[in-house]
């Protein structure tokens, strides 16, 4: 099997996917890389010594000899980049989430609709082995119809990984209830059967902005701007983005087009770093403790009782055969999007869940900073909704 020739726009933190994607005589290998930053050009070049590296997108998107495209840039970036290389007539990926307004997300799709161009969102967390088992026992009634779910979500890491650069501002995110939760927001949709129809949110800026410690303006972060083991508590952090106008905790409850009922928390300055989810149906309910290999789906679902800690059935996360990225998700994400650039046909991502779970976050946040006003999500226009749900056929 030929190797697919991959271009890569952008080497930030998601870079690792153009790592994931670079497999050399097994598939698939990166030949050309864009970024803007002359450091992560450089940090590339030593990933991929044989790529050819600049600093301009268009070179690499009007790049005859490139096969397919990875679109790795800060999220508001994603429609205008995007776009060109679908009207480039290139099979696309773009990380997620797809871009930070539903204005901006349609135009993704209505262009991949007008190109033919093959379009991928990475939601990667559709191929997390806990989130996997979840959806199996979802899908073979163990809790019955679903009724209602619930997300909590700790972001031990927070003020390291979205307050010490672009994700803190609002004209690159829109907020953390957007961006963070598009993962969360996308599984309870899978799960649930249903997209969010109406919205109401609460939230704060509870602990970051009260930290003075900010870089100056076009300061790069430091060294340690991010460790496992430092930074806590969290007022302790330093080197802050300049602008921090985002909220640090937020609550959101959802009605789904379904009726299914739901609720997302999230907060960045927790301890512990970890998804909660407990899925409720009309016979039963599951509840994920851990969300990585070895841990553990509980289901009750035989009789009433008081509090047990022993479930009906426990079922073990299972590990996957590549644990890199994700638990191993990343590694399953890519397989799926270079089968579907050679393929094509129905992928278990859907560019319409991704702008569905951009439109929940972003009316969300409206809802948010809006006093908590609920908000109508707006569906997507049926003709695109349906070209989608062929596998992007016309």
């Amino acid at each position: 099997m030929t190797d697919l020739r991959i271009g890569v726009l952008g080497f930030g933190l998601r870079g690792s996917l153009a790592r994931v994607a670079h497999r050399p005589g097994r598939g698939s290998v990166v030949t050309a890389l864009a970024d803007p930053d002359p450091r992560a050009r450089a940090e590339a070049a030593g990933a991929f010594p044989e790529a050819a590296m600049t600093g301009e997108h268009r070179k690499v998107v009007e790049d005859p000899d490139i096969d397919a495209l990875l679109v790795l840039t800060p999220d508001h970036t994603h429609a205008d980049i995007a776009c060109a290389a679908l009207r480039a007539g290139k099979p696309v990926f773009v990380e997620k989430p797809l871009d930070i307004s539903v204005e901006r997300c349609d135009t993704i799709l209505r262009t991949a609709y007008e190109t033919g161009s093959r379009l991928y969102v990475g939601h990667n967390m559709r191929h997390m082995p806990v989130v996997r088992l979840m959806r199996d026992l979802v899908a073979r009634g163990a809790i019955g119809t679903v009724k209602t779910v619930w997300i909590r979500h700790f972001v031990g890491y927070g003020g390291d990984w979205y307050f010490k650069d672009w994700h803190a501002e609002r004209a690159h995110t829109t907020g953390l209830l957007l961006q963070k939760a598009a993962h969360d927001i996308d599984v309870l949709h899978w799960l649930a059967g249903g997209y969010a129809r109406d919205v109401q949110a609460m939230g704060d800026l509870m602990v970051y902005g009260d930290n003075p410690h900010r870089r100056a303006p076009g300061e790069p972060k430091a060294d340690d701007w991010y460790t496992k083991d430092g930074h806590w508590p969290p007022h302790t952090q330093r080197a802050l983005n300049p602008v921090i106008d985002i909220e640090d905790v937020s609550l959101l409850n959802m009605r789904l087009d379904n009726g299914v009922l739901a609720a997302y928390q999230q907060c960045h300055f927790t301890p512990d770093y970890w998804r909660n989810y407990t899925v409720i149906g009309d016979a039963g309910r599951l509840e994920n403790f851990g969300d990585g290999p070895g841990s553990r789906v509980k289901v009750w679902n035989a009789r009433r009782s008081h509090f047990r800690d022993e479930p009906d059935e426990v079922h073990e996360v299972p590990p996957a055969a590549d644990s890199s990225g994700h638990g191993g998700a990343d590694p399953l994400l890519m397989d799926e999007f270079l089968r579907f650039v050679r393929e094509g046909g129905r992928t278990d991502t859907s560019p319409v869940a991704a702008r569905m779970a951009v439109a929940a976050g972003y009316e969300a946040t409206m809802s948010l900073r809006d006093g908590g006003t609920p908000r109508r999500v707006e569906p997507l226009d049926p003709e695109l909704a349906a070209y989608f749900a062929r596998g992007q056929l016309r």
